[in-house]
């Protein structure tokens, strides 16, 4: 029986290697084939003995998920949807900007913690990503985005003109975020596997501060994931008090918003930030009035955090609506004033259904959610 490469870390390489009794410093060898070089061909890494190679080639693969679909937007941005069998599809989307490329990669095939506004949550949960499933999504957009980058960086050369900064770089990819389909700390070990890949010099070498993890508040989880591998951290908030977080972040009933907050101050004494970035998507008529910004700006006082408010991206059959660029505006210039550093994000890729909270495609409701509830008795 084979086994993917794709799925050891370092450490993991390492005892796999030395396990068929090849040198230990061999790992290094491999990673950056893998993960540098973008190679699956054994027989294409030439500083390997010729016996480990063909070692290798009946031992191991080196095997990503198919590509299904691959569009991109009308900004540039692009995602790909990627079998993982049996019928199961992921997704992952490139964010393309002037001076960063960040992608958003997902950890499991939909997702249990049923938030009300996401449509991947109305699919259910079907299972965890393997590691060599969540890398494989950063090998295969690495890839892909060199290749494309090279024949357009060859292009423009030919018409002698000029090459945009991003595609000068090797490495199209700067930034990871960990907020595609999925809670990533409810795939725990799988997921920091796959960080320390990222983090890794000899595969992708990202600095901690470019790989952001984001939870929805699995607290013991923000704790272990503090201990083994403290990266940038994000937090879906969403609500001012805990009676509408409830609703909108279902595992607020088992983890409250003080627990999630001591939390945050415990992740931050390891952080590579010194701050916690809180996800706040703006709800029209739900969490988006003058008063929830004062509420909230009360609730974070003690923690060092900056907020980063999310336009609705809608889906079929939601309860929700998208706030009015004037709600959002307010709610903003609310916590700003209050000195909290505040952005609201672009939405991009919301042609293409690539935008936050869209990473499902066309789901069928497996939650069996009530309809629409009395939101005023939650303020």
């Amino acid at each position: 029986m084979t086994v993917n490469l794709l799925d050891y870390d370092r450490e993991g390489l390492t005892d796999f290697l030395t396990g068929i009794g090849e040198k230990s410093f061999r790992a290094k060898q491999i990673l950056k084939w893998v993960h540098q070089f973008g190679r699956s061909d054994f027989a294409e890494m030439s500083d390997l003995a010729k016996g480990l190679r063909e070692k290798l080639s009946k031992l191991a693969v080196i095997s990503v998920p198919e590509v299904m679909r691959d569009h991109t937007a009308a900004d540039g941005t692009r995602k790909w949807l990627l079998s993982v069998g049996a019928n199961n599809g992921i997704e992952s989307v490139f964010i393309p900007e002037k001076n960063r490329g960040t992608l958003c990669v997902s950890s499991q095939v939909g997702c249990a913690l049923a938030c009300a506004f996401c449509s991947t949550g109305k699919q259910g949960f079907n299972r965890n990503l393997t590691v060599a499933e969540i890398i494989g999504q950063l090998w295969l957009a690495d890839k892909s985005l060199r290749e494309s980058a090279g024949s357009q960086t060859s292009l423009l050369a030919q018409h002698g003109s000029f090459i945009p900064q991003t595609l000068q770089s090797p490495r199209v990819v700067s930034n990871i975020v960990m907020m595609g389909m999925g809670e990533p700390l409810a795939n725990f070990e799988n997921v920091v596997t796959a960080l320390n890949l990222m983090l890794d010099d000899h595969a992708y070498g990202l600095s901690r501060r470019r790989v952001t993890v984001s939870t929805s508040g699995l607290v013991p989880a923000m704790d272990r994931l503090r201990e083994r591998c403290p990266v940038a951290l994000a937090v879906s908030l969403h609500a001012p008090n805990d009676a509408l977080r409830d609703y909108l972040v279902p595992i607020n009933k088992k983890y409250p918003i003080n627990a999630l907050l001591a939390a945050c101050q415990r992740y931050l004494q390891v952080a590579p930030r010194d701050f916690i970035t809180f996800e706040y998507v703006m709800l029209d008529g739900v969490n988006d009035s003058a008063s929830d910004a004062k509420e909230l700006i009360k609730l974070v006082k003690d923690v060092p955090c900056k907020f980063n408010l999310i336009p609705f991206n809608t889906f079929p059959n939601s309860e929700f609506k998208r706030s009015s660029p004037e709600s959002v505006r307010v709610f903003r210039d609310i916590l700003i004033q209050a000195g909290l550093v505040t952005t609201v994000r672009k939405t991009r890729g919301d042609d293409i259904a690539a935008a936050c909270g869209q990473l499902a495609g066309q789901v069928r409701d497996k939650t069996r959610r009530a309809g629409k509830v009395n939101l005023e008795s939650m303020r």
